[in-house]
């Protein structure tokens, strides 16, 4: 059986999160059974592992309408795409393609990165469904990140095609450096009074809630990991002037992980998500998610994480004080260890395999 993944998703320089989802994936996939990487661009290979690979068009090309014709002449079984967008005319394979989330029907501001006529573009997709089925009904399968996603996916009607989860994941975490006491357990770091965020700040997000919290929590300080804009830096020292936010602007791994090491908790009010590997990645550090209580967060904090409204931020600030106590720390970083190894991409990349055999044994779906 011959496997294409579509690789043209991933970034040059440095992960965004398809592109994450695309390296550990096709990584782990890999070590199941022999694939071939799509890419479109050389640079591509630095974050990529140590594969055979094909060049393609860009996914953002007018050619990708056709792509289907340049991937037919690689006489693959099956093929994989992280994303539904994948053009498919004259396409001679089974396709599995993903949807990662439903969050722009609801929270409808595009990618600040887009140009305005990709934005427009952008809006007008998502005022209505059909777009949607349209997409997801031109492959074979549908694979989606979390059961919360599989369920709107489900609710709305987006296919008539298989639909299989095949979750996100945290990148391999170095379990040696995690700090430990003379017990070997974790480290209580109920005093520490620091918390992390990560991740953009895009509306949905609602960052705003995590900064108007901190007034409410003395002695704390909020280290914020992704790249800001000035105008939202600005912006978010406003709502709180007194209050200790550390701007990152684009922390390196290291200081990611130190500084969830560092942390009381991991906190973030998201208003949606379609899955969260922030949350996996601290509570694979022992560090706790306080979160906002929304599904996909339950899904993956179960019964380790803290959940709040996500528009109260004295709601938030009750659940971070409830870990001022060692005891309620200790238990929560236990159980946040144990829930961060039901993600993992050698678990997921099974999944996927499963799907993809069944694709390329199925004549009927050709």
């Amino acid at each position: 059986m011959k496997i294409v993944f579509d690789c043209r998703y991933t970034r040059i320089g440095r992960h965004d999160g398809i592109s994450r989802y695309t390296a550990g994936l096709v990584t782990a996939l890999a070590e199941l059974h022999p694939v071939t990487m799509l890419i479109s661009d050389e640079r591509q290979l630095e974050l990529l592992p140590d594969l055979p690979w094909q060049l393609a068009s860009s996914p953002t090309s007018p050619l990708e309408l056709f792509v289907a014709r340049q991937v037919n002449q690689l006489k693959p079984d099956v093929v994989f795409t992280p994303m539904q967008t994948m053009g498919t005319f004259g396409r001679k394979y089974p396709l599995a393609l993903t949807v990662h989330d439903l969050i722009y029907y609801s929270n409808p501001t595009p990618p600040r990165e887009f140009a305005w006529p990709l934005r427009a573009l952008w809006r007008l997709y998502h005022l209505a469904w059909w777009p949607q089925r349209l997409l997801l009904n031109r492959a074979d399968a549908v694979v989606t990140v979390s059961h919360t996603t599989e369920a709107l996916v489900a609710e709305h009607h987006l296919t008539s095609k298989p639909v299989v989860v095949v979750s996100n994941a945290a990148d391999v975490l170095d379990a040696e450096s995690l700090p430990t006491g003379a017990s070997g357990g974790p480290v209580a770091r109920s005093s520490a009074k620091s918390l992390v965020y990560m991740g953009s700040f895009m509306p949905y997000k609602n960052v705003e809630t995590l900064v108007r919290a901190l007034p409410l929590l003395e002695g704390y300080e909020l280290h914020l990991m992704s790249s800001v804009r000035d105008d939202d830096r600005a912006r978010l020292q406003a709502l709180a002037p007194d209050a200790r936010l550390i701007f990152h602007d684009g922390a390196s791994d290291a200081e990611y992980l130190a500084a969830l090491d560092h942390a009381t908790a991991l906190v973030t009010a998201s208003l949606e998500e379609g899955f969260g590997i922030p949350l996996v990645e601290s509570m694979g550090r022992g560090t706790p998610v306080v979160v906002s209580d929304i599904a996909v967060f339950r899904e993956i904090g179960a019964d380790a994480g803290l959940y709040f409204d996500a528009k109260n931020p004295a709601a938030l600030a009750a659940a971070v004080r409830r870990l001022e106590d060692p005891q309620e720390w200790l238990s929560r970083s236990l159980a946040s260890r144990r829930q961060a190894k039901k993600f993992s991409w050698a678990a997921s990349a099974t999944a996927l395999l499963a799907l993809l055999e069944g694709l390329a044994g199925s004549p009927a779906r050709r």
